[in-house]
C-alpha cells in the first residue's frame, strides 16, 4: 500500500483561489469531458491503495499517477496507475467537493482501448462507503443520484476493479484521473484563524480571510453556499457538535450581511469530529481536523 501524499500540511488556505473556468479535456478515447470547475475538478490526494492480485508491473503501480490533470502521453507504464486485478484506489478532493446535481457526477480517465469495469463508491469521510455504480465499455460516467440525495456532498471516491481483464502486465482498470463534474470550489480554513479555543464568536483578524471569500463569491456568482463546521475529537460528541454547529452559523451570519441583497442560499452543517481529516492522536492531526469548510456552488 502507498502513504497518502499529504498535500496541505497545515489547513490554512492563504492560496484561496484556484482557477474555475470550464474547460474541456480530452478523455483519452478520440471525445471529451467538459468540467465545469474546471482544473480544481480532479482527486487530490491518494487516502489507499491496495494492489490486486495479480499486480501490474512496478513501474505502473505509483497510486500517485492517478491525482491531478490527465497526462497520459501513450508510454507504456507512464502517468497512471494500474490497480491490478481487483484492486482498490480510494482518493481525496481538497479544493473541490463532489456534490449530486442532475446527470452525470464523476467521470472517470481510464487508459486503454477498452475500459475495464471498475466499481464506484463515494464518501464523506473516506471510511463509510456508498457504492454509486460502475464503469464498463465505453461508459466512463457515473450519476450518483439514485444512490444519495439531491445536493449531498462527498470528498472521497473509491475505484474497486472488478476482475474483468486480469491478463498481460496491466491487468486491472489503469487510472489516469478521475475528475467531479459535479463539483463546488472547497475552501478550508483553520479555527486557528477564525476563533479562540473552545469560542465561535469571530475574531477581529477572521474578517479579512472572509471578505477575500465574499470577493470570490460575486465573482464567481455564486447560487448556493454550504459551510461545514469541524472538530477533533477533544470532549464528548455532543459539545463537539454543538461548538461545529454555532462556529457554521458565525461564518453564515456574517455571509448573509455581506451579501445582501444577493440572493445565495447558505445552509450550515455541524459535523462536530465525524469527519476528520487526519489521525486525532497527534497534535498536528487535532489541528488539521478543527476547520470550517466553505464549499461555493455554481
Amino acid at each position: 500500500m502507498k502513504p497518502a501524499l499529504l498535500l496541505f500540511p497545515f489547513l490554512i488556505s492563504f492560496q484561496l483561489f484556484a482557477q474555475t473556468t470550464g474547460k474541456k479535456y480530452a478523455d483519452g478515447h478520440g471525445g471529451a469531458i467538459f468540467l465545469p470547475q474546471g482544473d480544481i475538478s480532479f482527486a487530490d490526494e491518494v487516502l489507499d491503495f491496495k494492489r490486486g492480485q495479480p499486480e501490474a508491473i512496478e513501474d505502473a503501480c505509483d497510486s500517485t499517477s492517478s491525482l491531478g490533470l490527465p497526462d497520459f502521453k501513450g508510454g507504456l507504464a507512464e502517468n497512471f496507475t494500474s490497480l491490478g486485478c481487483g484492486g482498490e484506489l480510494s482518493l481525496r478532493f481538497i479544493d473541490n467537493a463532489i456534490i449530486n446535481i442532475p446527470g452525470p457526477d464523476l467521470f472517470v480517465f481510464e487508459v486503454g482501448k477498452y475500459i475495464e469495469t471498475t466499481q464506484l463508491y463515494v464518501s464523506k469521510e473516506g471510511r463509510n462507503w456508498i457504492n454509486v455504480g460502475a464503469i464498463s465499455n465505453s461508459v466512463t460516467t457515473v450519476d450518483i443520484g439514485d444512490s444519495v440525495k439531491q445536493g449531498e456532498i462527498f470528498h472521497y471516491v473509491k475505484l474497486l476493479d472488478l476482475k474483468s481483464d486480469c491478463k498481460g502486465d496491466w491487468p486491472g482498470a489503469d487510472i489516469d484521473a478521475v475528475a467531479a463534474i459535479g463539483s463546488g470550489q472547497q475552501i478550508s480554513i483553520s479555527d486557528r484563524v477564525l476563533y479562540k479555543i473552545n469560542e465561535y464568536q469571530l475574531l477581529p483578524g477572521a474578517k479579512t480571510m472572509l471578505d477575500s471569500i465574499v470577493m470570490e463569491i460575486k465573482l464567481k456568482k455564486t447560487s448556493q453556499i454550504v459551510i461545514e463546521g469541524h472538530t477533533d475529537n477533544t470532549g464528548t460528541e455532543s459539545q463537539n457538535k454543538v461548538l461545529s454547529e454555532k462556529r457554521a452559523k458565525s461564518v453564515k451570519e456574517y455571509f448573509t450581511q455581506k451579501l445582501m441583497p444577493l440572493k445565495v442560499g447558505i445552509r450550515t452543517i455541524g459535523y462536530g469530529s465525524a469527519l476528520p481529516v487526519a489521525s486525532n492522536e497527534t497534535k498536528e492531526g487535532q489541528n488539521r481536523n478543527r476547520r470550517v469548510n466553505v464549499i461555493l456552488i455554481p
